[in-house]
């Protein structure tokens, strides 16, 4: 599968970018961020990235000798898949997803590159502790007093559409090279997102094709693109991604080793928001326009205003939920919701 034509990234604005070798000052550097930076250098030293300047297949050996005896999850594209990982023509998958040990994964990837076949192999997100031995004390970063999430994407060349995490995320490029193309969190109307509920992979994701934008179906995408920015990550280089800004992610090479680190600053107990989202699909939504204009002014006070009017005529001991969340308060609060989701 040859390289796609890049020139719709030629006017894009480039992440800013800063050297970072072996992590020197990074937590400096994330503490707060809210735009995208690249990272140049900052897991150069790692041993993945090593093995995959050796070759794609001493990048496939080093993987094996750490992995689990354990299904690893991948997705595969039929042949002559073009490497987005996507909607059919039905809306459903492009692509079938199935389970099998790394190493007849990486076994059908290696008679595919002996062949000559252009195949779309894709393990995305794969917990890196429960799937391997070693691998993460190997190749990490300090990320100080955070706890992040560490998963690992391994695949062919890629096209992941345009989507969102609520996390912070910084992704390391150990194989292979990645382009990232990123738009800010207001950027979601211009990018026309589809379902919900129906996902390649759980976002919402753009339904543009950027190869070919339809400019017809999507004429704000040319909005987007005036907000976009870009970066191509060589092995070795990370990227911070903030949260909520959408990104393309592309795999460039034959083969591409992507390694993830996501954290939230705000504590693991609070609720996720994209479950208010969907629940306010269900509740609010369809409510005639009168009813749900009470309800948003009802939203304003309670959660996005959120003042010192709410509950200072309530004594302190008596404002439950309303007062600062704690894991105690919290936990009560699932519990109740999940009790009312099953009436």
């Amino acid at each position: 599968m040859a390289e796609r034509d890049a020139a719709i990234y030629d006017g894009l604005a480039r992440v800013p970018e800063v050297a970072c070798e072996k992590g020197a000052g990074l937590d400096a550097l994330l503490k707060g961020a809210r735009e995208p930076l690249v990272l140049r250098g900052l897991v150069a030293d790692w041993p993945l990235v090593a093995a995959g300047k050796e070759s794609a297949r001493a990048a496939r050996r080093y993987l094996m000798d750490r992995a689990r005896d354990r299904p690893f999850s991948v997705s595969i594209g039929p042949p002559g898949h073009d490497g987005r990982l996507f909607y059919d023509a039905d809306m459903a998958m492009n692509f079938r997803s199935g389970t099998g040990k790394l190493a007849d994964i990486f076994a059908g990837i290696d008679t595919a590159e002996e062949q000559g076949e252009a195949r779309t192999v894709y393990l995305g997100s794969i917990d890196i502790p429960s799937h391997f031995d070693g691998l993460d004390e190997a190749n990490s970063v300090d990320l100080g007093a955070r706890e992040p999430f560490k998963s690992i994407w391994i695949g062919t060349r890629t096209r992941i559409a345009a989507h969102n995490d609520f996390p912070d995320n910084l992704a390391c490029c150990a194989v292979g090279r990645r382009r990232f193309t990123l738009f800010p969190p207001n950027q979601y109307r211009n990018l026309y997102l589809g379902p919900i509920d129906n996902t390649p992979a759980g976002r919402t994701v753009s339904m543009v094709d950027f190869d070919a934008p339809d400019l017809a179906a999507h004429p704000r995408f040319v909005e987007a693109m005036a907000h976009g920015q870009v970066a191509e990550l060589e092995p070795g280089d990370a990227i911070f991604i903030p949260s909520m800004w959408w990104h393309h992610v592309e795999g460039l090479e034959p083969f591409n080793i992507l390694v993830n680190y996501w954290w939230r600053d705000t504590p693991a107990w609070l609720g996720q928001p994209q479950a208010a989202l969907n629940h306010a699909i269900l509740a609010i939504r369809d409510l005639p326009a009168a009813d749900k204009a009470i309800w948003r002014d009802l939203f304003d006070h309670y959660v996005f205003d959120a003042g010192e009017d709410v509950t200072a005529h309530i004594p302190e001991k008596a404002r439950g939920i309303l007062a600062p969340l704690t894991a105690e308060t919290a936990g009560r609060l699932r519990a109740f919701l999940l009790r009312m989701l099953s009436k």
